[in-house]
């Protein structure tokens, strides 16, 4: 669901009803499927630009498509991600790319804080955000709750509010969703590429091990 600054600047000031009432996306777990895609073509950043974790030369380039209010998602970072980053992203073996994916009007607009923070800030951010959906996604009061966690980053409420009518980053995440479900076949939260391969749902590490020592040197 795509929304306009309007939609947004009445969430925001008027009590971000629209936020308040979203559905909240679960991102369901699909079969294991691999598929080749065009690997230039998911290499282009969005109008926002990437947010990126390791070596861009890494021998493995993992590009991931989330929803913020996605359970799965949530788990992946939860569970799995952890063990990615230490054994392969920061062993320069994994270049990770986050991507935007939101399932629901909530998650469009926690996606829209995160750009609002700075850089090194970001996937701190996001990990804040999965940890704890119980406060903001998972809750009567949405608008409470990520006013809540933007807190946590130093984003004021004037901040806050600005953030949220801003059309550009409205615009550039919105982007990247609708060019990732057009070209690349993304219909579910999570969805991987690792090195063009399309694998979706909350692999656990083993299964990513598996998938990425194919592509390693040996």
């Amino acid at each position: 669901m795509n929304m306009n600054r309007r939609q947004l600047l009445l969430a925001g000031t008027a009590g971000i009803a629209l936020l308040a009432a979203g559905a909240i996306g679960m991102g369901r777990l699909a079969p294991l499927a691999a598929a080749p895609v065009d690997s230039e073509a998911l290499a282009v950043a969005g109008p926002l630009g990437e947010r990126t974790l390791g070596d861009p030369n890494a021998p493995v380039t993992i590009v991931e498509y989330a929803s913020l209010t996605c359970s799965h998602c949530a788990q992946f970072h939860k569970l799995t991600y952890p063990q990615l980053k230490e054994k392969y992203i920061d062993t320069g073996q994994v270049y990770f790319i986050f991507r935007e994916f939101p399932l629901d009007p909530v998650a469009t607009a926690a996606f829209m804080l995160t750009r609002c923070v700075p850089e090194e800030q970001y996937f701190p951010f996001v990990g804040a955000l999965f940890e704890n959906l119980d406060v903001w996604a998972y809750t009567n009061d949405r608008v409470a709750g990520l006013k809540q966690m933007a807190r946590q980053v130093g984003i004021t409420e004037e901040k806050f509010e600005a953030c949220l009518a801003n059309q550009e980053l409205l615009d550039g995440v919105n982007w990247v969703k609708q060019r990732g479900a057009e070209q690349f076949d993304v219909n579910s939260t999570p969805t991987f590429f690792i090195n063009g391969e399309i694998h979706r749902g909350a692999l656990p590490f083993e299964e990513f091990e598996k998938l990425i020592t194919p592509h390693l040197p040996s």
